[in-house]
């Protein structure tokens, strides 16, 4: 085959296996797809289809010897990489092949400065030290759209948000100019506003720099925007493939049509001006102070939420929309008494602010909070059963182990969980089983408030639509009342009667969700909801802006 017409990338019958005390499990199962020079292929499908280790195989980042490859062959530039030495495989990491992981902050070193981060892969790879070494970096950062990149050299990744940590990893995988990126999930943790512009850098350097890339994605609207080929994959095996108009105006396979109809439906909780208000507050802040100098002197305040107001009704879903930093979920903790704020905050028509912890404890079993990372929320020491069981010790100590487990029994049917399951550890669940988790352990205690926070953000369409049916549901059958804070605008749409935009800890915008969606007045919403629909509309491939 003529070198220029071969493909970058030619994976061909691959398999993975996964070899534990158990026995063996197949997680790819005899995949074949290629990469021609320039070119964007998605790999799509839902948690646990084999996308993620289908990449890792390409690299050698699998944790060999526990897996290995039954079958198959990923050629690179025509160069077989299954039979290369460690030695060899390094060479191809990160100067021919670069990869951006899901989630940045566990990616990048905590203990390591920007500068040191990026400048080590420079050193190792092209041996570029010193003043050349700063000069790339600083025209790396540039490059990804970090802002005053000077002032960035000697921050560490706590320092900066979730859009500037994703950029410093694209920086990073970009710093050897690399002929192939592999993306996986680069944009799932990302607000609307910030998904958009790293999805149009992508598109920006690929253009320049004639790079392919492999976009690891469960969300459809970003391969329709960014793709010219999709691979479905679906239990470890791609099963349809083709260029992305064709498959997403005529699917072939049910699995592909499943997942383009995965749409979670807009069926919001009606207003009801009558019912009692159950959480409000007025004129709320959480200012954090800057401290600076020997002395630490409080020279400023960052004002994480200045001044919001709100109610919301018994049975009504509030939607809180809004970039990264705008202070959505502090304002959702400082509801909760989580965190120190100022202003009233009115409970169930008792003003709680200022309350001590004992004086608070009655308060919490009907005030709870399902987190954005249910991994992180749940403890991996304690089984399913006992997670759920906690908070009715706490609570109702009165119940006897009896009455306690028909709790968490019907608390896990209830979420759509077999029982049976409850002696198990958070470990042995997919993503989508682990958020249900935590919503039956909200749910258990009965409560008549629930701050939702980024709960379907990780998850894939099809999770995505039954998480928001199951959310629907418990709150008819429940009568109960939700602050719903996500970036993910459809799933708010599905779900808020109301609806606050905030931006730099300001409330920008409020009113009924659908006169906001179909009129948003502030530039600033205009330019929120763009972002997020155009993601959703436009049509594919390395042009689309």
């Amino acid at each position: 085959m003529d070198v220029l017409n071969q493909p970058l990338l030619d994976v061909r019958d691959l398999s993975v296996a996964f070899h534990q005390p158990s026995g063996q499990s197949i997680a790819v199962d005899h995949i074949s797809f290629e990469i021609k020079r320039g070119e964007c292929v998605a790999l799509v499908g839902e948690s646990g289809s084999g996308k993620s280790v289908s990449a890792l195989s390409i690299l050698r980042l699998l944790p060999y010897p526990t897996a290995s490859h039954p079958s198959g062959s990923i050629r690179f530039k025509g160069r077989e990489l299954l039979n290369l030495s460690e030695h060899e495989i390094r060479s191809v990491r990160g100067n021919d092949i670069s990869i951006i992981f899901q989630e940045p902050m566990t990616s990048l070193n905590p203990l390591h400065t920007i500068e040191s981060q990026i400048g080590e892969i420079l050193q190792l790879h092209g041996g570029v030290r010193g003043d050349k070494a700063r000069a790339r970096i600083l025209q790396l950062l540039t490059q990804v759209g970090i802002p005053e990149p000077e002032t960035r050299l000697g921050s560490y990744p706590h320092q900066l948000s979730g859009g500037q940590r994703q950029r410093v990893m694209i920086a990073m995988a970009l710093a050897n100019e690399p002929d192939l990126l592999i993306a996986d999930e680069p944009t799932t943790a990302l607000d609307v506003t910030v998904q958009a512009q790293i999805l149009a850098l992508l598109a920006e350097i690929r253009a320049r720099l004639g790079m392919s890339l492999l976009f690891i994605t469960h969300d459809l609207g970003i391969v329709r925007r960014i793709a010219d080929v999709v691979c479905v994959m679906h239990n470890g095996k791609i099963v349809e493939q083709g260029p992305v108009e064709q498959v997403f105006t005529a699917p072939q396979h049910p699995y592909t049509r499943a997942l383009l109809a995965a749409e979670p439906k807009p069926d919001p909780a009606p207003p009801r001006p009558d019912a009692p208000v159950v959480m409000s507050t007025d004129d709320l802040k959480v200012w954090f102070p800057i401290k600076r100098g020997l002395m630490r002197k409080t020279v400023g305040h960052i004002k994480a939420v200045d001044g919001v107001s709100l109610s919301v009704r018994r049975g009504e879903t509030l939607g809180v929309v809004g970039e990264s930093g705008s202070g959505k979920t502090t304002l959702g903790l400082a509801l909760l008494r989580l965190i120190s704020s100022d202003g009233p905050i009115v409970f169930l028509s008792k003003n709680i602010q200022g309350l001590k912890f004992k004086a608070m404890r009655p308060f919490r079993r009907d005030m709870q909070i399902v987190f954005q990372d249910p991994f992180g929320a749940l403890s991996p020491r304690m089984s399913v059963g006992d997670i759920v069981a906690e908070g009715l010790s706490v609570h109702q100590p009165s119940l006897s182990q009896e009455q306690r487990d028909a709790r968490v029994v019907k608390a896990l049917q209830d979420v759509g969980l077999d029982p049976a399951t409850r002696f198990r550890y958070p470990h042995e669940f997919s993503g989508g089983q682990r958020q249900r988790i935590s919503i039956a352990r909200a749910a258990v205690l009965e409560p008549s408030f629930v701050v939702l926070d980024e709960p379907t953000s990780a998850l894939d369409m099809l999770f995505q639509a039954q998480m928001v049916d199951l959310l629907r549901d418990l709150q008819r059958k429940r009568d109960l009342t939700y602050l719903f804070i996500s970036h993910d605008l459809r799933v708010v749409a599905s779900l808020a009667s109301h609806l606050i935009v905030m931006r730099h800890g300001k409330v920008v915008e409020e009113g009924e969700a659908s006169e906001l969606f179909a009129q948003p007045k502030t530039d600033y919403t205009r330019a929120l909801f763009a972002a997020a629909f155009r993601i959703e509309t436009e049509p594919g491939g390395a042009a689309a802006q």
